[in-house]
């Protein structure tokens, strides 16, 4: 029986001609990610266990997106603990204020992960890098330490969904409308510890940034990654970040999936999860009037330039409903600079919207839009457990940007079709 791509990937990096699913193995590394909430946790184990080195500095990764900029004493002690440990053993990639991005738009606009590696992060949502023909996933801040030190991982070798994308998108309807429906239909375990594989003529309609959020939330259908095959797509987003020589897999025609979804991409209609859980997902068929009192259109799910774009054809020259808070986040300093020049800033601010700079922030109920109780938010985050993003009484509502600006302008979830181009409010 053949592999898939991510079993070839991870055996490659094992040294091991085949694997098989359930295998254990150890895997060498190319990249090993954390952030200034699991950073700190890693180094102090680190410090605790006596390494005085670590395998590769060019090879680890540590991106203070969280809290930053510091929203108090503990998140400027957790960032000092990051910048002290970069500084200690010349950590390449350090990425702090002036030169951060939320990190899972950071390292792939930077070129530090590319097709057939294999990536893990203290941080969940590392499967993202999936959408560049990686093997990427999240792992405990206490791994992460090892691998500093060993640029080594143990991993048990997941079984596979395939998922065969055909068609494409209609107007108004993008991969966190996929990402969402997918989820919606396989529940928050329906991909528990196995690999979501995208393949059909379908992928070819989709943008890198389709990609991207599509396996940013893998995780929230319990999957150990997501991950793309490599196409001229791939390889036009990574001409002129990544220099140097990568491998490129792909899955055998004999590979084995415990299950095979057929997807007409354009039958995909504007998706929202209600709380609280991601698969909680209706379309506009089936959506009352829902009053809401924040919109936040960013993350590391949502705030790249494209994503920029759709939320402003849909909101310039409307205003934010009375009683609403927009919140607009670019995800790096790039994408910020980018939609500066765009001028899509300047007309977000002229609609009633803040700009926050690059951070996680409100995604994790960390700072930057918390919300109080009874409050509803339309949020282009990734999750919307109870108390997500503020008190356990508030509610978030995940859509696709263009849905938030839709929301945004009306006050109330709203299908980006309801909003007339250039109409003013």
């Amino acid at each position: 029986m053949g592999m898939t791509m991510t079993q070839k990937i991870l055996a490659a990096h094992a040294g091991l001609p085949e694997v098989k699913a359930g295998e254990l193995l150890s895997a060498d590394l190319d990249m090993v990610l954390a952030n200034d909430i699991t950073g700190p946790v890693s180094i102090k184990e680190f410090d605790k266990a006596g390494f005085d080195s670590v395998f590769d500095k060019s090879r680890i990764s540590l991106v203070m997106d969280h809290f930053t900029p510091n929203k108090d004493i503990k998140s400027a002690e957790q960032c000092q603990k990051c910048r002290t440990f970069a500084r200690r053993f010349d950590i390449d990639n350090y990425y702090d204020v002036g030169a951060v991005g939320i990190e899972h738009a950071l390292l792939p606009e930077k070129g530090i992960v590319a097709p057939g590696e294999a990536i893990i992060g203290a941080d969940s949502h590392t499967c993202t890098y999936g959408a560049l023909g990686a093997f990427s996933t999240g792992v405990g801040s206490t791994d992460v330490t090892a691998a500093m030190v060993t640029g080594k991982a143990w991993f048990k070798v997941p079984s596979a969904l395939k998922f065969n994308l055909t068609g494409s998108f209609r107007e108004h309807v993008s991969g966190k409308d996929l990402i969402l429906h997918i989820i919606g239909m396989i529940g928050v375990d329906g991909a528990l510890y196995k690999s979501m594989e995208f393949a059909g003529p379908g992928v070819a309609s989709l943008t890198i940034d389709d990609r991207l959020t599509v396996c940013n939330m893998a995780i929230e259908a319990g999957a150990k990654n997501g991950i793309f095959p490599v196409d001229q797509v791939t390889l036009d987003y990574e001409k002129g970040r990544v220099d140097r020589a990568f491998k490129i897999y792909e899955a055998d025609e004999d590979a084995e999936y415990d299950a095979v979804y057929d997807i007409d991409l354009g039958e995909i209609q504007p998706t929202v999860s209600f709380p609280h859980l991601p698969s909680n997902t209706r379309t506009f068929d089936d959506i009352p009037d829902i009053p809401i009192d924040q919109v936040v259109i960013g993350s590391c799910t949502n705030g790249r330039i494209s994503d920029m774009e759709k939320a402003h054809a849909i909101m310039k020259g409307h205003h934010v409903a009375p009683g609403v808070r927009a919140i607009i986040m670019p995800a790096t300093q790039a994408i910020y600079l980018e939609s500066m020049r765009r001028g899509y800033l300047e007309d977000f601010i002229e609609s009633g919207c803040i700009i926050s700079p690059p951070t996680c922030g409100p995604c994790l109920g960390g700072h930057m839009g918390i919300l109080a109780a009874g409050e509803r938010c339309v949020s282009t985050t990734n999750r919307n457990f109870v108390g997500r993003m503020g008190h356990v009484e508030s509610e978030v509502y995940l859509a696709s940007p263009e849905t938030a600006a839709a929301s945004a302008i009306a006050g109330k979830i709203a299908s980006p079709y309801s909003v007339t181009d250039g109409a003013d409010d």
